[in-house]
């Protein structure tokens, strides 16, 4: 689903987790709003399908509902991330400007490399869950370089202490502090939150709006 509002400030499109949907992202589309930008807030089927196939079904929707727009910018959670960096490398969009992400998996995740072989785990997390881990046949590895500004926010605190054992240093219960990084990022930021709550902290939408203005996070 895409839902939308006129305005002068420009487009943003919002994109959820792994096994979310696009009410997780409402809070942040209701304060872009309020700010004065368009807001797409999509929802796709992310535990139907592997990443190539994922990305160009919300590359279709984006399309056709931003035909006029010269430059779109996007805000993901977690796999929407790697969405974008998808679309980017392989899909000739280039309409991509300022993107934030929220807990991305830009490295991978180790918890996928552990649990993966699991039939509950692919159940939960679909096809491209599996693709999200650490080693060679991730899909991570086949990701270029980011050429777009890229501004990252991932936690440190975590509710399932089980999955943060699998997991080196500071890290959210699904991905790693130092995992969410990605070389040419313009600005980096860890708070004290969890990977399924980053998106509804009041600290985290300030510094989302204040990147997709001015390239950097509040206080940077």
């Amino acid at each position: 689903m895409i839902s939308s509002e006129a305005s002068g400030k420009g487009t943003v499109v919002l994109l959820h987790g792994l096994a979310r949907r696009f009410q997780s992202m409402r809070k942040v589309q209701v304060a872009l709003e309020k700010e004065g930008y368009r807001v797409l807030n999509v929802s796709y089927p992310s535990r139907r399908f592997r990443v190539e196939e994922l990305s160009e079904i919300v590359l279709e929707k984006v399309a056709a509902e931003t035909v006029e727009a010269d430059q779109i910018h996007f805000v993901t959670h977690s796999l929407g991330g790697i969405l974008v960096r998808y679309i980017q490398q392989n899909l000739a969009f280039d309409k991509i400007g300022r993107v934030v992400m929220l807990c991305p998996p830009n490295q991978g995740s180790e918890v996928v490399d552990r649990l993966g072989g699991f039939r509950a785990f692919e159940w939960v997390n679909g096809s491209a869950g599996l693709q999200l881990g650490t080693r060679e046949d991730s899909v991570l590895k086949k990701l270029g370089a980011i050429d777009f500004e890229l501004g990252v926010i991932t936690g440190d605190r975590s509710i399932n202490w089980i999955l943060s054992t699998m997991l080196p240093g500071r890290n959210d219960g699904k991905v790693s502090v130092e995992s969410a990084r990605v070389s040419g990022m313009a600005d980096f930021k860890v708070v004290h939150t969890t990977h399924p709550n980053i998106m509804n902290k009041r600290e985290v939408i300030e510094d989302v709006i204040a990147f997709l203005r001015l390239g950097k996070f509040a206080g940077g």
